[in-house]
């Protein structure tokens, strides 16, 4: 690969990893205000079929696009590019229909395995935005791989915010017009479809009229069942937990005596957790994946020495992040927990689920180093474990333990994903990543924050008693104890020197924090 298209390659790669991190962020954040306007009730039924756009939309925004942008890369000329493309989308219409099929004719089935029948009609509703699937697909990953990434990034931020328009105005609309948290959920659930024509309207159409020479290319639907599913899957490896969830929580929590009527509440509980786990994974793999052109550029270049340089710099970054984010949100989650939904209430159990932030992230960032060596076979492995043991323990864990229980299973799960991956992998992605010394301060750091967020929420909270009950007062006390907890453990990992010089400037804005930290010790030293 010449100089200039290794440029081009990064600058794009940069260019989708903006788009990813606004559409991640959109899709995050836009949780919060549809949970106070549809209450735990309505949100436990939008959450319940959720898991299965959220697989549909890993196929149309990113799993498949890489693969096919992958196989139009290997083609030589543009007849032979579109002659891919042209394949994949038979292939790919084939499996949408199956998957159409299957979800409006199980629609019933699924319903009752999740415990609730009125959700069937949800569930059909999702399964139309599967029909937009081979386009959308085929179009980004055509566009990819053709090193033009504008058509792919545009596509999807546009997507998500209509998806996000679409299902707030649907909740705000069921709110003022008392309907039915079912039909309020459909509706909700229509923004899939509704999203992906309007991704359709905003990327130019790929297919050249007219007749071709190119040639048939061989294997496309072996390689679209291993290399494209094995990529789905591990970009939906949070979705997949989830679904498990869907069947096994609220079945759980009836099972162990629970009423069907607050197990449902309860489950809209226990699901305020995947926003607060998005957003703090949005700012870790952020800050983590920003290496991630870099390392790919030396892995094509072939200069193992800097790779493992890199891989390195990006867990023990990774690693920083989470574990930063995870504490903040424990130690404030009653805060948080109020700020965004209203109430306290299951404060513990979402603690409990915060710990997957730092494993998800681990788990992200270890797969993207793999996948810039074109290593799937172990990550899939690993996944397949995981979701074994949350197969087959969720539900036990739920009727002896509450929904506590569902938040221990995802997270032992994810543990077992990522002790897979790490121990399989070649031992020179292993070695001296994360020295004792690194895990001791990174604990002191982290340890050190807890105590004194924890001490300045209970010092404000003596001044000021309206912490206890205003969400208005909340929030001003989160914008003053959230950056004085951030710099807190910032001083700690550049006194403790927890990261080097050169990692701390492989982060971005690390070196005016580091000059900033300069300054700040010259003056005290005097």
């Amino acid at each position: 690969m010449g100089k200039r298209q290794v440029n081009t390659t990064l600058q794009g790669a940069l260019v989708l990893s903006i788009a990813a991190f606004i559409a991640k962020l959109l899709s995050a954040v836009y949780r919060v205000p549809f949970q106070n306007m549809v209450g735990n009730t309505g949100f436990y039924v939008y959450q319940q079929v959720y898991p299965l756009y959220g697989i549909g939309m890993t196929f149309a925004l990113s799993g498949l696009p890489v693969f096919i942008s992958k196989m139009i890369a290997e083609a030589h000329d543009l007849p032979s590019q579109q002659q891919v493309a042209r394949q994949v989308y038979r292939w790919l219409w084939g499996l949408a229909l199956v998957i159409f099929i299957g979800l409006m004719l199980g629609a019933p089935i699924l319903a009752r395995g999740m415990g609730d029948r009125q959700l069937t009609p949800l569930i059909q509703v999702v399964a139309w935005m599967f029909l937009f699937m081979p386009a959308l697909s085929v179009s980004r990953g055509y566009y990819q791989g053709r090193f033009q990434m504008l058509p792919t990034a545009r596509s999807q931020v546009i997507e998500q915010l209509v998806r996000v328009i679409v299902i707030l105005v649907a909740a705000g609309w069921a709110t003022q017009h008392d309907w039915s948290v079912y039909r309020m959920g459909a509706w909700a659930l229509s923004s899939g479809a509704i999203a992906a024509v309007a991704a359709l309207l905003v990327i130019p159409r790929w297919r050249q009229r007219g007749t071709t020479t190119a040639t048939r290319v061989p294997h496309v639907g072996r390689r679209l069942l291993v290399e494209g599913g094995t990529l789905c899957l591990l970009t939906a490896m949070l979705v997949l937990l989830q679904l498990v969830d869907s069947f096994t929580v609220k079945n759980g929590l009836v099972a162990g005596g629970m009423g069907d009527v607050a197990a449902k509440s309860l489950k809209g509980v226990y699901d305020r957790a995947q926003p607060l786990v998005q957003l703090g994974l949005v700012v870790a793999v952020a800050f983590a994946t920003s290496l991630l052109p870099a390392l790919t550029a030396a892995q094509q270049e072939q200069r193992p020495e800097a790779f493992k340089r890199l891989t390195t710099t990006m867990m023990r970054i990774a690693l920083m992040v989470a574990a930063a984010a995870t504490a903040g949100l424990v130690a404030l989650m009653p805060w948080v927990n109020r700020l965004l939904f209203g109430d306290a209430q299951g404060s513990g159990m979402l603690s409990v689920y915060m710990l997957s932030i730092i494993l998800a992230t681990l788990i992200q960032t270890y797969n993207s180093v793999l996948q810039s060596q074109d290593q799937y076979r172990l990550t899939v492995v690993a996944l397949t474990t995981g979701l074994l043991v949350k197969i087959g323990l969720n539900h036990w864990a739920v009727r002896s333990f509450g929904a506590t229980g569902a938040s221990w299973l995802t997270v032992v799960s994810l543990g077992t994903i990522f002790l897979v991956i790490w121990y399989g992998s070649d031992v020179t992605l292993r070695s001296g990543v994360w020295t004792s010394a690194y895990i001791r301060i990174l604990l002191a750091c982290t340890i050190l924050m807890v105590f004194g967020v924890r001490l300045m929420a209970g010092l404000l909270t003596y001044w000021w008693p309206a912490l206890l009950t205003s969400r208005l007062a909340i929030g001003g006390g989160l914008l003053v104890v959230i950056p004085l907890g951030g710099l807190l453990f910032l001083g700690m990992a550049l006194k403790w020197q927890l990261l080097s010089v050169r990692e701390w400037l492989a982060i971005p804005h690390g070196e005016s924090v580091l000059r900033l930290w300069q300054q700040l010790s010259q003056h005290g030293g005097k």
